[in-house]
């Protein structure tokens, strides 16, 4: 368990520089740079499977909830949040959208063999209000009756990705190499949306080619191999709670690369977040502990 939360934990690392990469990609439209970004990924998970003789078709022979599950949970989440940063103001849409860690939480009490405690509710509200101030910068936010349709896409980001991590435990069996397949069906599905909605703007340098590279390599490739190991395989509630270290890091990264100033507001927020994750750890920490050697034995050589 401690293994697989440690490969789910780099997909939290590689989110963290998802802002920056986009970023350095130019004005590329959403849809489009997803579209790009998932055949990227989609080349490297075909090149190794070609490259290693892997048996594709076990990976992606799966039943069609498998499929269903993964598709709207990678394209999904992308097309609400898309839609969500269109119609409602990027601070309230984000906060709301950074709601599925505590939604993971919660729900991963129906899975079997998982059991909810008060730290692990505590940890994730105490990483929330970390997100919120630096998604708000300390400032108040107001919610308005127009932008509704933009707060309920922002709310189904929140509940679709919560909902794909939490199923995604009820299918452990299925291989980690399917989410290969996701990608292929998501790059196509986001290029369908890009032909509808946006107009088609290259990346006009190297380095914003490079970005796009990165994305698909990163934060919008192997990271979400990194997160189906983890929450089919790790300690969950964890997981969940220490997503909220990605919105933390990628501040910090845009600080360290001169896009963000450092603020008060984002030392507060690193404590939070910080104290809430090894607060949901805490069961998980203890677990670690060696027992005392029973009376008149000696200690085993570790």
């Amino acid at each position: 368990m401690i293994r697989a939360t440690a490969i789910g934990f780099l997909a939290v690392l590689m989110w963290a520089t998802l802002a920056l990469l986009t970023a350095a990609s130019g004005q590329v439209p959403p849809f489009q740079l997803a579209a790009m970004a998932f055949a990227v990924a989609t080349a490297v998970v075909a090149a190794k499977w070609l490259l290693r003789g892997d048996p594709v078709g076990r990976f992606l022979r799966q039943p069609w909830p498998v499929w269903l599950v993964g598709v709207v949970g990678l394209f999904g989440y992308h097309f609400f949040y898309f839609l969500a940063l269109r119609n409602a103001p990027a601070v309230e849409a984000s906060l709301i959208a950074y709601l599925w860690p505590l939604l993971i939480v919660l729900l991963s009490a129906a899975l079997p063999g998982e059991q909810l405690r008060w730290q692990h509710v505590a940890g994730a509200l105490v990483g929330l209000a970390g997100a919120a101030l630096l998604v708000t910068g300390g400032r108040g936010i107001a919610f308005q009756e127009q932008y509704a349709v933009g707060y309920l896409a922002a709310l189904a980001c929140a509940l679709i990705w919560s909902s794909y991590s939490v199923l995604s435990r009820r299918f452990a069996g299925v291989p980690t190499d399917t989410v290969g397949g996701y990608c292929a069906v998501t790059a196509v599905l986001a290029l369908l949306a890009h032909l509808a909605f946006e107009e088609t703007v290259w990346p006009a340098t190297a380095g914003q080619w490079l970005a796009v590279l990165g994305l698909g390599l990163g934060p919008v490739g192997l990271a979400f191999f990194c997160w189906d190991v983890g929450v089919k395989h790790g300690h969950i509630q964890l997981l969940g709670t220490s997503s909220y270290a990605a919105p933390l890091l990628s501040t910090l990264l845009l600080v360290a690369t001169g896009f963000a100033a450092p603020s008060w507001t984002l030392a507060l927020a690193c404590l939070l977040i910080t104290g809430g994750a090894l607060l949901a750890s805490s069961d998980l920490l203890r677990r670690r502990q060696p027992s005392p050697a029973p009376p008149g034995r000696d200690r085993p050589i570790a």
